[in-house]
């Protein structure tokens, strides 16, 4: 039985021994907020109860029974009596009963169980029930939070939790002169500002709120003690009745470092929801890229890959390659190498069948599906990543060193003739083989394709002339409002023919270029809106009619 602390909300802040337990789950337990967070380094096949659920029934089965009514000693302000325990309880049999079948239960809660009450409670009922158990800790959410809102905790730091600190406890830190860390919530964080006034604190006090801290959704509002209720409804920040937002509020003078120490929040596409058109395989280290930016990925495939109609003119060619038909064998695309890679399997043929043929790779990520494949590359453009790029690197003929004048050219049925063009010219034989198909794939979910035309996305990466044709075909068009980013000058001029505005172009043809490219976009966006007094908003919170987001 391990209880694990699953940090304030960046998954990035799990540690080690977390992953590791994760990785060891038969049974995960947990809220589905830090299920969000865990479930990634768990096993595919996990059980995961729904606790909403449990505790419900087990609710509604208690409001069934008979009640005697009597005061609820000891109750929060503004909470319903009884309510914590119930769930506790509902979740402490879950557990228990889970660990006692012998499986291997992870216990999943937000921040660092130590500091959780309920967590707290579940580890007694394992303790008196004679289940052991072990403790991971976690990066709690009163350090994490101000750490990722730039407020530096030094010195004299006291932390209140302002659901459950009494009279007391407000009237020491009111009087004192620390640095303080307030648990609450956004609809209640101007009433504990007004105790901490009530009880001495200056009402010209600094003091920042941080929601959805250490996540891309979180927002920090800088004020005085006095000020804050007046600064959270002149920016609208306080949602309709939807329950409590958790907060965390650092008051106190070390809040005005912010200014120069907010690293989190700064990040050139902060917050920024982009759109790239390719599958999640492919995507994965864009994704990842666009992530180090502070933005939020989101994968729409938008071509589908299929095995070509005759697979004979591929059997031949893979075939020959064993045989020592060819001297060269060029690969343009992931896809290509998947394709080999599984007619070499089909034939139980590995990596050592390319032992004296040259092997050729248009761009890193190629290279690197090679690579995962065992087969290190002979060639990789030097320069362009493209197939005029391989060609300038390309060695001529030469039929003293060369005894094979032939290349392998697996690719896909659309390929332009760049290459076996600069191939023929260059004195090579080529062999160009449809290795697959790419079919337009499938509409996206249908609130995705409402966001991209509603403008709910802030940017899209178009990464061909055929991401662009096929995103307009099986999603609609993206509204004007969201930054079009483009590879190349061929795919900004397919952008252009289908009426849309391109406002980022990659220095060169590469998505990692493309990605810096459009962080330097966001860079400039927020520099020009700070220098203009205005706030920096993302692209999506400026069309019209747009809501502005909740946390």
């Amino acid at each position: 039985m391990t209880f694990l602390g699953a940090g304030p909300g960046d998954p990035g802040l799990l540690t080690l021994r977390a992953v590791e337990a994760l990785a060891l789950a038969d049974v995960l337990v947990g809220d589905a907020p830090v299920l969000d967070v865990v479930r990634a380094h768990a096993p595919a096949d996990v059980c995961t109860p729904d606790l909403a659920a449990d505790i419900a029934a087990a609710a509604a089965s208690a409001a069934a029974e008979p009640t005697v009514p009597g005061p609820a000693a000891g109750t929060a302000k503004g909470a319903a009596p009884g309510a914590d325990s119930g769930a506790s309880a509902v979740v402490s049999q879950l557990v228990m009963a889970s660990a006692r079948s012998g499986k291997r239960v992870v216990r999943a809660v937000a921040g660092d169980p130590g500091l959780d009450s309920s967590a707290a409670a579940e580890m007694l009922a394992c303790a008196q029930a004679g289940i052991p158990f072990e403790v991971v800790p976690g990066v709690a959410a009163a350090l994490g939070v101000p750490a990722y809102a730039g407020v530096p905790l030094a010195g004299d730091v006291r932390f209140v939790d302002a659901a459950t600190a009494s009279d007391r406890c407000w009237s020491e830190v009111g009087a004192s002169d620390a640095t303080l860390v307030v648990s609450t919530t956004l609809q209640t964080v101007a009433a504990a500002a007004a105790e901490l006034i009530a009880c001495g604190r200056k009402p010209d006090t600094a003091l920042t709120v941080t929601v959805a801290g250490t996540t891309t959704r979180q927002r920090t509002w800088t004020a005085t003690l006095a000020g804050i209720a007046a600064e959270l409804k002149a920016t609208k920040a306080l949602p309709t009745p939807e329950g409590p937002i958790a907060a965390i509020a650092v008051v106190g003078e070390r809040t005005a470092q912010r200014r120069h120490l907010s690293w989190f929040e700064t990040k050139p596409l902060f917050g920024w929801r982009v759109l790239v058109p390719r599958t999640k395989e492919q995507a994965e280290s864009l994704s990842d890229q666009l992530r180090s930016y502070g933005a939020v990925p989101h994968e729409v495939p938008t071509i589908a890959v299929e095995p070509p109609r005759t697979p004979q003119q591929m059997e031949r060619a893979v075939k020959g390659l064993v045989t020592g038909r060819y001297e060269w064998i060029a690969f343009t695309s992931v896809n290509a190498v998947k394709a080999v890679r599984e007619k070499f399997e089909e034939y139980g043929l590995d990596a050592r069948a390319f032992a004296g043929i040259k092997v050729a790779a248009v761009g890193e990520q190629t290279a690197r599906a090679l690579v995962d494949f065992g087969v290190k590359p002979d060639l990789v453009p030097s320069g362009e990543q493209s197939a005029a790029g391989l060609l300038e690197d390309w060695p001529p003929y030469d039929p003293v060193f060369d005894p094979i004048d032939r290349v392998f050219l697996p690719r896909a049925d659309i390929a332009t003739e760049t290459l076996v063009a600069g191939l023929v010219e260059l004195g090579w034989e080529v062999d160009d083989v449809t290795a697959y198909r790419t079919v337009r794939a499938s509409p996206p979910p249908a609130d995705t394709r409402e966001a991209i035309k509603s403008g709910g996305f802030d940017a899209v990466l178009f990464t061909s002339s055929s991401t662009v044709r096929n995103l307009v075909g099986i999603a609609g068009k993206p509204h004007n409002v969201t930054v079009i980013a483009c590879i190349g000058p061929a795919t900004a001029k397919t952008a252009e023919e289908h009426g849309l505005r391109v406002d980022v172009m990659s220095p060169e043809p590469s998505v990692h270029a493309l990605a810096q490219a459009l962080a330097d976009f966001g860079t400039a966006r927020r520099l020009a809106a700070e220098e203009a007094g205005d706030p920096v908003t993302r692209p999506s919170e400026r069309r019209p009619g747009a809501r502005r987001r909740r946390v």
